[in-house]
């Protein structure tokens, strides 16, 4: 159930698409300063003072009756008392119904009217920037004459349609009308537009539209998918090991959510990504702190930004934005990242990687052989990367049966440092993932491999390498953190069986 408060007009509160009758008007204050101070504690003689401008000593039994029947009326708020006070969390919308905490009085309320207007009438001036809409300009500036800033975004949409002339009409007019009103000259904004108008280098607003396409054939992750659209416009971090789909599930979680970032969708692989977000709106060659810019320039925007790859939290800590979002992609989990909603990945369920092999290559020949698929989906770990390749070899080669395959792989398992090339497209994950090991990974993984030992046990690791058992954990939990093994309990992981297939062959090239 979904459970959604608006304070844009009368107070009011929806339980799914149901209506809730919030009851007498006292009580509805009492809601209403608490959802306006959503997540932050309220001690009882903060919340009469919001309610009561001169409190009598009944209030205080007032307020307990208001919240006691919140309480029944609302359940899902779980609103308990805490440390002599309360606290909610809800979800509030901006319904645009009329004037904010309507039929609400008090002289908290009135402050509060006057900050809810000020904020819609900043949100709407954000979309009217957005669109740069002439009409619907024009309206607002007949609304609010005085306002500088829609007056300079008319210009600016007027200039664009090739209407110069009325552009600077308007500039006129907002310099007298300020004059006359105010004795005030126009403001560095409206001064900013003119110049560019005169000079003929007013250029459209930058939207930035860099989405990875999403596939067509993308299979699974719906349980991913809808945490992350759960969360967002919160930080999303997706991990995984290599191949398993990182970044073609950020994509697809990016084009389902573009819709709610107007201002654009950035995509960047790692390195200096504060540089690279900074090019995408725009800005060349920037100096100085480029983080602190970044801010700056994407304040009151909405962007969707997706970075792929990230290597070091240090590259995206100090870039998130509010009213923008952020999908990370990484293969180890950056525990050191505050506030990031961590979606792990690995292998597809059975179900998924049987209907992602039906897509690769077809359903009937993919069903013929439902057994070898079995096998050969689980010699891949059911890995999406690996997945497309070898479905990709079949579709090219329409007289191979699954079984073939298999007879191939385990052929080239077999070649003495020989990779074919889709061997090595299949293997690329791992081959990439092998590069970023030490020596001491590497022997680990070879060694189980080539007993084809599905788990591996820390103390039987630490014999067999002459290792120290301090030492063989911390190599252990590094290729956890990987995802190259999986941890099970205290000391013992999983070796998967494509990781297996990989580090197998390896050691039979280098000892052969």
């Amino acid at each position: 159930m979904s459970l959604r408060f608006s304070l844009m007009g009368p107070v009011r509160a929806w339980r799914d698409e149901e209506e809730i009758e919030l009851g007498p008007r006292q009580q509805r204050a009492v809601l209403a300063a608490l959802l306006l101070n959503n997540g932050i504690r309220l001690s009882n003689d903060q919340l009469i003072g919001m309610v009561w401008d001169d409190p009598t000593p009944s209030a205080v039994m007032a307020l307990r009756t208001y919240v006691y029947k919140i309480r029944k009326m609302l359940p899902e708020l779980n609103l308990k008392s805490r440390d002599g006070g309360y606290t909610v969390r809800a979800e509030i919308v901006d319904d645009c119904r009329g004037e904010p905490l309507e039929g609400l009085r008090s002289a908290y309320f009135d402050a509060q009217r006057v900050r809810l207007g000020d904020y819609r009438l900043k949100a709407r001036e954000d979309w009217l920037e957005r669109e740069l809409d002439v009409l619907e300009l024009q309206k607002h500036v007949a609304a609010f004459p005085l306002r500088e800033r829609p007056r300079a975004l008319l210009m600016r949409a007027l200039y664009l349609e090739g209407r110069q002339g009325e552009a600077l009409d308007h500039f006129h007019q907002a310099r007298a009308l300020l004059n006359e009103e105010l004795g005030l000259d126009p403001g560095p904004e409206l001064r900013k537009v003119h110049a560019q108008i005169l000079n003929g280098d007013l250029a459209p607003p930058r939207r930035p539209e860099q989405l990875l396409p999403d596939l067509i054939d993308f299979t699974g992750r719906a349980e991913e998918i809808a945490q992350a659209l759960r969360t967002l416009p919160g930080t999303v971090g997706i991990t995984g090991m290599r191949g398993s789909g990182k970044t073609v599930l950020a994509t697809r979680i990016g084009h389902l959510v573009r819709g709610r970032f107007p201002d654009g969708q950035i995509f960047v692989r790692g390195g200096d990504v504060a540089n690279q977000l900074l090019r995408a709106v725009g800005v060349e060659n920037p100096v100085g702190d480029t983080a602190a810019l970044w801010r700056e320039k994407a304040r009151g925007k909405r962007f969707l930004v997706v970075v792929d790859d990230v290597q070091d939290a240090a590259a995206v800590r100090d870039l998130a934005t509010p009213g923008s979002a952020m999908i990370l992609t990484s293969v180890r989990r950056l525990h050191e990242l505050p506030g990031v909603t961590w979606l792990e990945i690995a292998g597809l369920t059975e179900r998924e990687a049987r209907e992602f092999l039906r897509k690769t290559f077809g359903p009937v020949r993919a069903d013929a052989e439902p057994e070898q698929a079995g096998v050969l989906l689980e010699r891949l770990s059911r890995l999406p990367a690996p997945i497309r390749v070898i479905g990709g070899r079949l579709s090219s080669r329409p007289h191979w049966t699954i079984e073939m395959a298999l007879l191939q792989m385990q052929r080239e398992s077999t070649l003495d440092g020989v990779i074919p090339s889709d061997c090595a497209a299949m293997l690329a994950p791992l081959i990439a993932a092998e590069e970023q090991l030490s020596e001491p990974e590497r022997r680990v993984l070879r060694c189980f491999a080539r007993q084809d030992a599905e788990v591996i046990d820390s103390h039987r690791a630490a014999d067999m390498s002459g290792a120290d058992p301090g030492e063989i954990e911390l190599v252990l939990e590094s290729l956890a953190g990987v995802h190259l093994i999986e941890p099970l309990v205290l000391g013992r992981y999983r070796l998967p069986q494509f990781v297996r297939l990989y580090f197998g062959r390896r050691t039979a090239a280098l000892t052969a």
